[in-house]
């Protein structure tokens, strides 16, 4: 029994789990001036696929930090959403006691730990997430949490959709099936390097997968986003490229569906193999399914190149060698 497969097939489960346990915070994007979601690694990609899922809708800037220290611009107006799985992230219990002397309003979600505790201490409303996943595989817990803040936010009414969400993974078979058929066109190229072409709204769901088959499958992933790859990265396409391109594209702007169909043709004048994870239409279940099969495609990277995908070695070493400093 592989452990990854395993916690994925939860993602419903933490859906629901996140459903069952939000509570009102009671706030009101009308109250600040701006937001900002601090986190790192998988505990920090829900708040930039939360930033884009609302792009076009939510009323004030949303910025996303993945570092140590704040914005100058942090005020009483800032509302601050920390994230940290463990609770124990040293970057962001660094942003946890900055924000102290700027007077923002701070909303927490975390697993436990030293974040916890403090949240506690200072009576921060505090989002729990179930521990026992690695972080990387307990996204369904913070992206579900950050989706109804951000729609009590707006005034706007999320949970329906979220259950119906909840309901396509009683069963991940379909999700696991589609996912081998496309690692089944790439196997052959599973060493190649893999870039991932994405548009604006897809652009944190392409961070996502790029962070999956890094830390999963110990494998060289990139990301660039249309159009602005138009004005720099193409003109490094010429000749034979050892790679693999994804394309995603949410279909939200036909200017940019045009790139995508021009760079499809310039990349198979060389037969490069491109997969195409697309969507007709960019909606929240899209993100979320969208999400899923891009997930179990890293798990399958792995498995193939045999290499354990629960483990970091690196980061594990990188943490040790901070804490001695």
């Amino acid at each position: 029994m592989n452990p990854q497969h395993e916690a994925l097939k939860k993602f419903g489960y933490q859906i629901n789990y996140a459903l069952e346990n939000y509570s009102n915070h009671g706030l009101s994007a009308a109250q600040f001036s701006n937001i900002l979601i601090g986190g790192l690694g998988g505990s920090g990609i829900g708040g930039r696929i939360v930033k884009t899922i609302f792009m076009n809708e939510f009323p004030i800037p949303v910025e996303v930090i993945a570092d140590y220290s704040l914005p100058a611009y942090v005020n009483e107006k800032t509302l601050i959403i920390l994230g940290s799985y463990s609770g124990n992230t040293e970057e962001t219990l660094a942003m946890f006691e900055e924000v102290k002397g700027k007077g923002s309003t701070v909303i927490v979600l975390t697993g436990g730990g030293k974040l916890a505790a403090l949240a506690q201490e200072h009576n921060m409303k505090t989002y729990m997430i179930e521990q026992g996943f690695q972080p990387r595989m307990a996204l369904g817990f913070s992206l579900t949490y950050l989706v109804q803040i951000f729609g009590e936010l707006m005034g706007k009414e999320v949970k329906g959709e979220l259950q119906s969400i909840a309901g396509l993974f009683d069963d991940c078979t379909p999700y696991f099936e589609d996912a081998e058929q496309v690692f089944h066109t790439i196997q052959s190229k599973s060493k190649s390097k893999f870039v991932i072409l994405s548009d604006a709204q897809f652009e944190a769901v392409a961070t996502r997968f790029a962070q999956q088959i890094q830390e999963n499958a110990k494998h060289e992933c990139f990301t660039h986003v249309v159009p602005e790859h138009n004005h720099n990265v193409i003109e490094s396409y010429y000749g034979t490229l050892d790679t693999v391109f994804f394309f995603l594209n949410s279909n939200s702007n036909a200017r940019v569906g045009s790139r995508f169909e021009f760079l499809n043709g310039l990349l198979e004048v060389e037969n490069h193999k491109i997969v195409e994870m697309g969507v007709e239409e960019f909606t929240l279940t899209a993100v979320y399914q969208t999400i899923h099969r891009l997930d179990w495609i890293s798990l399958l990277v792995a498995d193939y190149k045999k290499v354990d995908s629960l483990n970091v070695p690196n980061i594990a070493s990188l943490k040790e060698f901070l804490e001695k400093v």
